[in-house]
């Protein structure tokens, strides 16, 4: 197909050869974020993103939002900015609490050092923008249905422009039905 992502209709990987993993590993556990001042770093975690924290040390802490998978945030004198393409997604419900977002990250940016906010945009199945943190850490804030990505996980292997075809929202589960926007 031209501009779609094609997948096995079951959404079922296609049988493959079964391998055997070298490490037997059991969860992806967690990721590293960094920042250059804790304190400020936690308020604006707690305060404007509702994060749940915790200190694990004078100069760490942890953080987490409706899961099981925390990122340590880890003290650092200098930071690098973070490329976009190594962003950390917040999900929300829909399209519009995605743009009351924006909104929000906009008339607050200048309270939490937050800079380069883009505008909201459809793409890869979601609707989303992106901002970053005065920790040059970046954020995007989409709509997503519950459990994040694993929707299109579950799809198993894409082919051609897989998730990135104009139309792969339409795939949505919980958008079957609706206008695609």
């Amino acid at each position: 197909m031209s501009e779609t992502a094609t997948a096995n209709p079951t959404h079922e990987t296609p049988e493959k050869p079964k391998v055997t993993p070298a490490l037997k590993l059991n969860f992806i556990s967690h990721g590293t974020l960094p920042s250059v001042d804790l304190e400020a770093t936690r308020q604006f975690y707690e305060e404007f993103l509702g994060l749940e924290v915790i200190n694990t040390s004078h100069h760490s802490m942890m953080i987490r939002l409706g899961g099981d998978h925390v990122y340590a945030v880890v003290h650092t004198k200098k930071p690098m900015k973070m490329p976009r393409l190594y962003h950390n997604g917040l999900d929300v419900t829909t399209d519009a609490d995605v743009d009351n977002s924006w909104r929000i990250v906009n008339e607050q940016a200048e309270k939490w050092g937050l800079h380069d906010i883009t505008k909201p945009v459809s793409r890869h199945g979601t609707y989303s923008f992106h901002f970053w943190d005065r920790d040059e850490n970046s954020w995007e804030i989409l709509s997503n249905p519950n459990q994040g990505y694993t929707w299109i996980f579950e799809k198993g292997d894409l082919e051609g422009r897989g998730h990135f075809a104009k139309n792969f929202r339409e795939n949505r589960p919980d958008l079957q039905g609706q206008d695609p926007q």
